[in-house]
């Protein structure tokens, strides 16, 4: 079955949430559904902060991707950073994923991308394998946060 991808909408608000609250609780994540509501609302209606698409297989939403986009002297110019995938668990291990890096990296040459970035939990032993088959490489850095409220 093809692997299609379209790119979601404010009314596809509530399948997206769905898909990011099993998301975070897979990756042990903090979820709270009224920034997820936020955060989302506000990339569906501003491309300029990049697009989130639902990935299908044949008729079913099976999973999302979000890319955001960035500039960085370091990454020759436009980056692009895949914040979020998210695939079902019965439907991984079937080529979705390798579909939809692919796609990514289409959108990125399209966009003019110079660099896609991704991040792994450090426990996820398996993703991680597939992104480093897929052509990603680890950094010797630490990727760190400040949370600014």
């Amino acid at each position: 079955m093809e692997t299609t991808f379209k790119i979601a909408t404010v009314s596809d608000l509530s399948t997206l949430v769905e898909f990011m609250r099993e998301y975070y609780e897979y990756d042990h994540l903090a979820f709270d559904e009224s920034i997820a509501h936020k955060v989302l609302e506000e990339i569906l209606q501003d491309n300029s902060l990049g697009n989130v698409w639902l990935i299908h297989q044949g008729d079913e939403a099976v999973g999302y991707v979000a890319l955001t986009l960035d500039y960085s002297l370091e990454f020759h110019g436009h980056n692009a950073f895949i914040d979020e995938l998210y695939i079902r668990e019965k439907y991984r291990g079937c080529g979705i994923g390798t579909s939809t890096l692919q796609f990514m990296e289409k959108v990125c040459r399209d966009l003019g991308i110079k660099a896609l970035h991704l991040e792994v939990e450090y426990q996820n032993t398996k993703a991680k394998s597939f992104y480093d088959k897929s052509g990603f490489e680890a950094h010797e850095r630490y990727f760190m946060t400040k949370w600014i409220y």
